[in-house]
């Protein structure tokens, strides 16, 4: 059944146009840290109060995007009629990104890209192996591999659940495709996206020169609870 969105509460219309600002500002974030190209990758966020998420439209490109085109979904992955969008189909990965937040429910952000480096990594179907303190800090060791899955469907969707249901990680390179991330909300999830990235690149470099030294594990737990616990200001990760 459709749901308009006119048929809910005032807060949940508030909360669905602010979070509509929010992730369209951090769309822009993909191609400024060239984690992106053409209309690839998307950034989803829940409502908060609502069982609904604003996702990027399918095929958009980032210049055009604006809160008016982002395109507001229940947690089944329908489109919700909402007088904005009205001609606009959501992200081809908006099946993955609705299941994930009906299987994880502390997550409020998820942030699909085919950065460079880290989708190298997950075309050879490895982890990126945790040799640099700011893994331990962001990842909290390893960036795992998830498995193979077709568009179209929430297998990709499961593949995420599955694999980060064992892992500390907000990251996941699904195999042949290229990094989910997630957080607490939408910014977060960003965060890790770059994080990703970067922490791929550099590896992938290290490698050139010689195989890099893995941090103990105990370090790894270290230096993960210091980041999480204490490392900046209060709220801010």
């Amino acid at each position: 059944m459709t749901v308009d969105l006119a048929a809910l509460s005032t807060a949940v219309r508030e909360a669905v146009a602010e979070c509509r600002e929010r992730v369209a500002a951090l769309h822009a974030e993909l191609p400024r840290n060239q984690l992106v190209v053409w209309t690839a990758g998307n950034v989803s966020e829940r409502v908060p109060g609502a069982d609904l998420f604003v996702i990027k439209p399918s095929g958009v490109s980032y210049d055009e995007l604006d809160a008016a085109t982002m395109v507001v979904c229940d947690l089944g992955g329908n489109k919700i009629e909402d007088g904005t969008a009205e001609r606009l189909q959501p992200s081809s990965d908006t099946a993955a990104h609705a299941y994930v937040y009906r299987h994880m429910p502390e997550v409020g952000g998820v942030v699909h890209t085919h950065s460079t480096y880290a989708t190298a990594w997950a075309a050879r179907g490895e982890p990126v192996p945790c040799v640099l303190t700011m893994m331990a800090d962001e990842f909290g060791g390893d960036i795992p591999v998830g498995p193979f899955a077709l568009i179209g469907d929430d297998s990709i969707g499961r593949g995420i659940v599955e694999t980060l249901r064992e892992s500390r990680s907000p990251a996941v390179l699904m195999r042949n495709h290229g990094p989910f991330t997630v957080g607490r909300d939408a910014r977060a999830a960003v965060k890790a996206a770059v994080m990703c990235e970067e922490v791929a690149r550099t590896v992938h470099i290290a490698r050139q020169l010689g195989e890099p030294t893995p941090i103990p594990a105990a370090d790894v737990d270290a230096l993960f609870a210091r980041y999480q616990q204490v490392y900046g200001q209060r709220g801010e990760r």
